[in-house]
């Protein structure tokens, strides 16, 4: 399980992310059942839990090129091949889920893996489930905001009375069941919007970044506004985790690591982007660029990787990464072995070093 005290992190967390995307393979043209790729997690998750790692996280969409609209379903199915990897969502599209049920979802979610279930909560950048489940993109961020109150109100009380704009009222409601954590971990994902940023941290949320392309060095703002920000609201800027998301992937040298997963991150933007048929090319030489010491991509060698974390940990301070292990569905044997590299080899040096000049 990921080391936690009191809410506070005692050691740099090391997992692995996917979106739950069903792409076709750029050299076959053929593309993985949804019942193939639900189980390839299953298996991914099996072996991160085996060799390691921290978290193993989901995605969620509602559209037929993703496998994962259920995403505590499929975390439950994980939760009993694992005994001590933390299961999350990342990311729950709060704004048009119902906090209720979502609290229902990962408390039990929490009483099958033996107090191991988290919820990253965003606002959502694809944007599919709000017609789906009838809500108004132009309420997008009044429905996150008030939907992230009432699911920050469940775990606190209980039962609970509330009322709000988008929602029938709670009056003496009991939810349950109630979680085995004594608060269930809820996480904020941000993108690069400072107002969301600043949301996290006035309410005292832990917040995963998303950093998908670009400069590391230009989101270090984002860090320095997070805790400028909790500081001013009251909050312990120490006790508030930072988790940083990217895609990656390593394999036993560089070269294998771009050349494994280049073509699948290239037809899974072509293929799987926010708006469907809308995505766009990467060049082999934006994505080495991309994949260079000073850029967004962790792919490489298990050195590599070690020296980029080791990196961003200079700008950000963080407690966490999660890379996007893979995206665009590399190979089940090449992920299965970036999983054990990752625990084997990258987690344990990165966690030394770290504790070494904490």
């Amino acid at each position: 399980m990921g080391r936690h005290t009191r809410g506070l992190f005692v050691a740099f967390e090391l997992g692995v992310y996917s979106f739950g995307e069903i792409t076709p393979d750029p050299f076959t043209g053929q593309a993985p059942s949804a019942r193939q790729r639900l189980r390839d997690y299953v298996e991914q998750a099996t072996v991160a839990d085996q060799v390691g790692l921290d978290v193993f996280a989901l995605g969620e969409h509602h559209r037929g090129d993703f496998a994962v609209s259920a995403t505590s379903v499929v975390l439950a199915a994980m939760a009993e091949r694992t005994e001590n990897i933390r299961l999350s969502s990342a990311v729950t599209v709060l704004s048009s889920e119902d906090p209720v049920r979502v609290f229902q979802q990962y408390a039990t979610l929490d009483l099958l893996s033996g107090g191991r279930a988290e919820i990253i909560a965003g606002r959502g950048s694809y944007l599919e489930s709000f017609p789906l489940f009838g809500y108004d993109l132009g309420d997008y961020d009044a429905l996150f905001a008030e939907k992230l109150e009432l699911l920050l109100a469940l775990r606190e009380q209980n039962p609970i009375t509330w009322s709000g704009r988008f929602r029938p009222a709670l009056r003496d409601a009991d939810v349950a069941p109630r979680p085995l954590q004594e608060r269930l971990p809820v996480w904020v994902a941000v993108g690069g919007a400072p107002p969301s940023v600043v949301r996290a941290a006035r309410l005292g949320l832990p917040l995963a970044l998303a950093i998908i392309g670009g400069s590391l060095f230009r989101f270090a703002p984002f860090a320095a506004l997070y805790r400028n920000s909790a500081r001013e609201a009251g909050h312990d800027p120490d006790a508030l985790p930072v988790s940083i998301n990217s895609p990656g992937f390593v394999a036993p040298t560089s070269r294998q690591a771009r050349e494994l997963s280049y073509p699948y991150f290239n037809r899974g933007m072509l293929e799987n982007f926010h708006e469907r048929g809308r995505g766009f090319h990467t060049s082999r030489e934006a994505y080495d660029e991309q994949a260079s010491p000073r850029g967004a991509l962790v792919v490489g060698s298990p050195q590599e990787i070690i020296d980029k974390i080791l990196y961003q940990h200079e700008l950000f301070g963080h407690q966490r990464l999660l890379i996007q292990l893979g995206f665009g569905g590399v190979p089940q044997k090449d992920t299965l072995k970036a999983i054990e590299l990752l625990g084997t080899e990258v987690a344990p040096v990165v966690r030394r070093e770290l504790a070494a000049h904490g």
